[in-house]
Formats: C-alpha cells, structure tokens, sequence
C-alpha cells in the first residue's frame, strides 16, 4: 500500500495513466511543460499547485499493475457522425452537445463554447503511441460552428491536445484560449494567441453579460516527469442569462461543488466526468466515480447533468460501457430522488430547458 500523492506517483512514472506502457526515459524532461512563477496562495506553495482537500491513495502503482483487471473495449467503432449543430442560440437559451471524451460544445446566449477539445487521434505527446481512439468525434471538425472561446480544465494530453487548439485557431483566429495559471508559456510556445491564464474563483467577462469563472477541482497536472503540480488544474462556471453553467473538467472528490453552488446557485446545468474511475483505489483521489458525480449534481443543485469523459479513450480499468451502467445504477439506487441526468449520444446535442 501506498500513500504517495498521484501527482507524485504518476511523475515519476513519465505520463502515468495515460502513458502506461511507454518507454519515457530522459523525454520526460523534453515534454515537461513551462512551470508557473509567481506568489504563494493556499494552493500555491512557490513551486507547485496542491489541492485543498488531498485525498489518500489507497493503492500504489504497483499494486494496481499487479492486480489489474480491465475491463473490455472494443477497438473500434465505425460511426456515423452526428448532425451540425446549429450556428449559435439566442439570449437565454442553452444547448449542449457531446463530441467526444470531455470535448463538449456549450451554447449559451450567443456564444459557443468548446471545451477540452480533442480531435488527435491519440492523447501522446508522440503520433506513434499512447491511448489511442475508439470512435471518431461525435461531431465533424468541419461542422463545428464558430468557436468564441475554448476552455482547458488542465494539461494532460486527453485534454490539452495542441494539435487540435491549433486547428481550431486556423479556422476561428479570434477564439479565447482559457487554462489555469503557468498553461500560457506552453500555449503561447506553440504558437496559440488570445491566451488568459485563470486562478481558482477568478471571473473574466465573455461579453456584457455572461461571465466566466474558474471553478475550483481536485486533480493535478503535468506533461512529463519534472514539471509535476507545476500549472493548475481546474474547471469552469458560465454565468449569464440563461443561468449558471458548470463544466468540472478532470475531478475527484471534494466540497468544491457544494462551494459552487454556494457561490453561483444552483446550476442549470452540469457536466461531470464519469470514467477512468477504476481501480477506486488508485484513481478516486483526481477521478470521480459514477456515483460520486450523481452525489456531485446534487451537491450542485444541477436541474440536469450530462456524463462525459469515457468512451473515447481507453485510460483506466473501466471497461467502456462500465462507467453508463455504473451512473445508471446510482440512479436507480435514488429512486424518486434521483437527480435528471441525460447520457447523449456521440455528436447528440439537446436544448436545456430554462
């Protein structure tokens, strides 16, 4: 057993998680992204960024290898796309649609907003490795209407992708690039313009009228082995006419949507990840559980939740349905009191009533 902070254990094992199986090496340090320089906070000791809320880990690395037991994926699955969405929603209206992994399109009082955008087909920082797709984004990277603002809950390569943000600023040269605190170095490195870099609860307007915050997560970061806790991680709020939108990005357990709601009210809607969860006893510290996202959307006051975060990528030990059946089964386990989720399919988009 093992107390070592994911953080810890995942930097000095490359990428971790999402880079099980490769050979890093001395390219640990080639694919270390710029750290943040700046004053100590409650989260920020001069160095690197901690969570509030640590929680332990109650299996190691090893352990997890030793004992694994995945469950099944297909390796493909040859889909149709969904259809366009619509160019854009008027004043109070709000539409959400599911692309892929944590790449959901929000749109909200005339504003389109992408979030966690991956159309890569890996999440590596190599084209010749790593997890690789299981099915092609949900909408067409051509039907995309135009993006005014691009949101990055952390710098993990399913949720970071360059490639893609590059793409993106080709065909939408005006798009907001946001991401917390230290992510500029590496963005504007790469040639990405319009960066602001964000810290916990900070707001930036969007337009007049709806607001962007940054919404506080329990998770950590890093592109390679030495740059550890070196940017923050985070998820966002979009507060405006049509209400309060809350998008948590990567997340494990803690008071921090309880803290939304109590800043914002209760939200209209939420999107929450559901998978990479297993083994609980490795991952539970930075990735929520099904059930724990419905106890989430409660804590929230969410009048509807949408799952993202499985399907795409095979990260964990969760097979690629386990994550549906398990959010499933927490909801029939509430019984009249379940919270009104809607699991959307790949390119699905739905207006959410006000």
């Amino acid at each position: 057993m093992s107390t070592l902070s994911p953080p810890r254990v995942l930097s000095r094992l490359g990428l971790g998680v999402l880079m099980l199986g490769m050979a890093m090496g001395a390219s640990g340090c080639v694919f270390a992204a710029p750290t943040w320089k700046g004053a100590p906070s409650d989260h920020f000791d001069g160095r690197r960024f901690f969570n509030l809320e640590p929680r332990e880990q109650r299996m190691g690395f090893f352990d997890w290898m030793r004992t694994r037991r995945p469950g099944p994926w297909k390796d493909w699955h040859d889909v149709p796309h969904g259809p366009p969405p619509p160019e854009r929603v008027g004043r109070g209206a709000l539409r959400v649609t599911f692309i892929n992994h944590a790449t959901v399109l929000l749109q909200l009082d005339g504003l389109n907003i992408l979030t966690d955008p991956i159309y890569s087909e890996r999440c590596s920082p190599v084209s010749f490795a790593g997890p690789k797709r299981v099915r092609p984004p949900g909408i067409r990277f051509e039907d995309l209407p135009p993006i005014d603002a691009v949101v990055l809950s952390h710098n993990h390569y399913d949720h970071m992708d360059v490639a893609t943000l590059r793409r993106l600023q080709e065909k939408f040269p005006a798009m907001r690039l946001f991401a917390g605190l230290g992510n500029g170095a590496l963005l504007e490195g790469e040639g990405l313009r319009h960066v602001t870099e964000v810290d916990w609860w900070q707001e930036f307007p969007l337009t007049p009228e709806v607001t962007l915050v940054s919404a506080r997560t329990q998770h950590f970061a890093n592109r390679g082995m030495t740059d550890s806790g070196g940017t923050l991680w985070t998820g966002y709020v979009f507060r405006g006419p049509h209400g309060a939108t809350y998008f948590a990005g990567d997340t494990g357990w803690g008071r921090q949507f309880a803290e939304a709601r109590e800043r914002y009210g209760p939200m209209r809607l939420a999107v929450l990840p559901i998978g990479a969860y297993k083994p609980e006893g490795f991952m539970s510290p930075v990735h929520i559980s099904p059930r724990e996202a419905v106890q989430a959307s409660v804590d929230l006051g969410a009048r509807h939740s949408v799952p993202m975060h499985y399907g795409t990528f095979r990260l964990a030990d969760d097979g690629e349905t386990e994550p549906l059946w398990d959010l499933a089964g927490a909801l029939v386990e509430r019984g009249a009191d379940a919270p009104k989720w809607w699991v959307l399919g790949f390119g699905e988009g739905r207006d959410v009533p006000p």
